[in-house]
């Protein structure tokens, strides 16, 4: 069975989303960089190890990188999973578990990269938003994207109620996407997005990047 692990700065509700999405996989841990993560209490309720790697223990971002891959590595996982990990890792790290991790970010990449997504949507008047799942490069946020889901930007939305409508497609497309990574339907190769996944209906997307599996 293939393994993997999450890792989590907060609350983890994408993390809640992957556990409780039954994945063909088994989650080996999650590993926070904050020991007062509220995500850690409810793995451990789920059964799921645990583990904390605190980045103020270390003041060179070189130290915390390698000590939080060993923490991964010690797992032996096929796949990471960020979900709301609120670090931005080395061009090293990333290197060393290319092809092999994930994340979830908040708008329609290459759309509004890195913080306050949905405050960036509302300022520039899109009249659509969403989520974009990726694998994970030195670029932030800029990885080959997997699937996206599409929400509307409705009149009277704040930030509030457009993050709260986008969060509950992160919690369909990011459960979608690990499945598939761990039961071999997709991977990356030469850095493309390569898939025998089909094109689904409806608000959820794959990237037209996707090429078909040899």
């Amino acid at each position: 069975m293939k393994k993997y692990v999450i890792l989590i700065s907060g609350r983890g509700s994408n993390m809640e989303a992957l556990l409780a999405a039954d994945l063909p996989g088994e989650c080996a841990a999650v590993i926070s960089n904050r020991p007062d993560a509220a995500g850690l209490a409810f793995a451990r309720q789920q059964g799921v190890a645990t583990a904390v790697v605190d980045h103020r223990d270390y003041p060179e971002r070189a130290a915390f990188d390698a000590a939080l891959a060993a923490e991964i590595e010690r797992h032996a996982p096929d796949l990471v999973l960020l979900a709301g990990f609120m670090r931005v890792l080395g061009d090293h790290f990333v290197r060393r578990l290319t092809g092999r991790m994930l994340n979830i970010h908040p708008s329609l990449l290459p759309a509004f990269p890195g913080l306050h997504t949905h405050r960036a949507a509302l300022a520039a008047g899109v009249r659509i938003h969403g989520c974009t799942v990726h694998f994970v490069t030195p670029a932030l946020d800029s990885g080959p994207i997997v699937i996206q889901a599409a929400v509307p930007v409705l009149d009277g939305d704040d930030e509030t109620t457009l993050a709260t409508r986008v969060l509950m497609q992160e919690h369909v497309i990011y459960p979608q996407a690990a499945a598939w990574f761990l039961q071999g339907r997709l991977r990356l190769l030469n850095g493309r997005v390569v898939s025998d996944v089909p094109q689904p209906a409806g608000a959820v997307l794959l990237s037209p990047a996707l090429t078909a599996l040899p």
